[in-house]
């Protein structure tokens, strides 16, 4: 099931985009999807990736490790396969907040690579995160929590559903099915991550359009005050306006 946004600008395909759900954070999913709704000014279809029915459809049947905090630990990697291996797509995380249109991101896209992201280089000082799940420290960290896939490159073709059930978290995690020329960069800012980013006065190249909540957010009563938080708050108080209006 999608949510979609289609605006009149002739046949554009909309662009597919996938969430990473989980049930303890549903708000989060929610408001993401929100923000990415409200700011699009091209065509966009949203699917949560619930693990549940990834199950149910025998897709999905991995056991869940101790170091997986989210139940798209893994689920992520299925994004070109749940695309039909055609076409730019992308998976987020849902602890995101859309600050601009994603056609902005969209526009940076070059076919040449077989997937875009945020290159950050992060070792995170905490040990836990969101409701303690432990924060784990590896190569590339975070660098598979938003991804442009190219899928209909031949390398993505790999990511079949036998292979990201098999595959360890170091092979998906760190893309180790692709060669590093294959891996483009986007700005830091498209996944500003909170608590490490830093907005630099005067700089708007340093000002987020997509923050990443990735020690935890406002939907975690731990972290209702937490930096940026109020920008969360206000998204969500104007999607359950939307909501109620909906319901009207």
């Amino acid at each position: 099931m999608s949510d979609s946004k289609n605006l009149s600008n002739g046949n554009a395909k909309p662009f597919k985009i996938f969430i990473g759900y989980d049930p303890r954070e549903d708000l989060a999913y929610e408001v993401c999807r929100h923000s990415l709704l409200k700011r699009s000014s091209i065509p966009i279809e949203i699917y949560p990736i619930k693990q549940s029915e990834l199950r149910e459809k025998g897709v999905y049947w991995r056991e869940r490790g101790k170091l997986e905090s989210t139940e798209f630990s893994f689920s992520r990697f299925l994004t070109p396969y749940l695309a039909n291996y055609e076409g730019w797509a992308m998976f987020v995380d849902c602890d995101f907040l859309y600050l601009d249109d994603i056609k902005k991101l969209v526009d940076l896209i070059d076919d040449k690579y077989a997937i875009m992201c945020v290159h950050h280089d992060y070792a995170p000082k905490e040990t836990t995160k969101m409701d303690g799940a432990v924060q784990t420290v590896y190569p590339r960290k975070n660098w598979s929590s938003m991804v442009l896939y190219n899928c209909g490159h031949s390398k993505n073709k790999v990511l079949t559903s036998e292979v990201v059930n098999r595959e360890t978290g170091a092979f998906l995690h760190r893309f180790q099915w692709l060669n590093d020329d294959e891996i483009g960069e986007i700005p830091f800012v498209w996944n500003f991550l909170v608590g490490h980013n830093k907005v630099v006065e005067g700089d708007e190249n340093t000002f987020p359009k997509a923050l990443h909540y990735t020690l935890g957010g406002p939907w975690f009563e731990q972290w209702k005050d937490c930096e940026f938080g109020d920008l969360w708050l206000k998204e969500l108080e104007e999607y359950e306006k939307s909501r109620v209006k909906k319901e009207d």
